[in-house]
């Protein structure tokens, strides 16, 4: 065999050897993945079955982490503010199984009993049209302006994105749970007052009527690694077989130079 002719078969060889070493190295991440997402899962669901805690004090918020405190179950007594809700657009939830269908989730900043603020998530609004008015009915009982004692699990906030819409100010309607866009519009700092960097996502109690309706919040991360990986390594695999069959067509006949 020339020089010349050697060249492509040394090329496509290592062609092929990239090829299979990134498909058997993409396969091997994706079981690391599933490892992470399955001791994730394990965390999450912990926590969420364990007995709530007292709500951290308002000097230790700011090291609140979201990896480590997301999820946490916590009780705390505090009186919701009347009138200054907002509602964030869902077609359903991640992680409530009984919610399903367009609506809201209440977001209403509730009084600590130091004055500071701590905005709960009061539970979903079932709401097609979002109709103001029928979201105003559904938290008005809520701002009595009584302290409650509430149980419930720490949220950590989320950003718009490009593609979320624009909230609309005037119907107190946002698309994102970012905490820190309604506080500055709806004045939920006004006078000095701290708001927590979190949220509070409600179990209960219920409310009378159940609207807004909180609940116990399940674990349901997407877990498809093991099937990616096995994809990754069925990919390796091809371009192996691939690259035999490819070889022995080169391979020089009886009878041939």
């Amino acid at each position: 065999m020339s020089t010349t002719a050697g060249r492509p078969r040394l090329g496509f060889s290592l062609f092929t050897l990239v090829m299979v070493a990134a498909f058997i190295g993409l396969g091997v991440w994706q079981l690391q993945r599933r490892i992470e997402k399955h001791a994730l899962i394990a965390a999450l669901t912990e926590r969420l079955a364990a007995e709530p805690v007292p709500l951290p004090p308002a000097a230790s918020w700011s090291s609140l982490d979201a990896g480590r405190d997301q999820f946490r179950r916590v009780h705390f007594r505090a009186a919701f503010d009347a009138g200054s809700d907002a509602m964030v657009y869902s077609s359903g939830s991640a992680v409530r199984d009984d919610i399903s269908g367009p609506g809201t989730w209440a977001f209403i900043p509730a009084r600590l009993p130091g004055g500071v603020v701590v905005v709960v998530n009061a539970g979903f609004v079932q709401n097609t049209m979002q109709d103001r008015a029928q979201q105003d009915r559904a938290v008005a009982h809520l701002g009595a302006g009584e302290a409650t004692d509430l149980v419930g699990y720490i949220r950590f906030p989320e950003s718009a994105g490009i593609l979320t819409p624009s909230a609309n100010v005037e119907k107190r309607l946002w698309f994102a749970r970012d905490l820190r866009a309604m506080a500055q519009a709806l004045g939920w700092s006004n006078g000095g007052k701290m708001v927590a960097p979190f949220y509070i996502d409600l179990e209960q109690p219920l409310p009378p009527g159940g609207i807004p309706k909180p609940g116990p919040l399940q674990v349901h991360l997407k877990d498809d690694h093991l099937q990616y990986a096995i994809t990754w390594f069925a990919l390796a695999g091809a371009v192996v077989i691939a690259f035999f069959v490819w070889w022995r067509g080169k391979r020089p006949r009886a009878g041939q130079g």
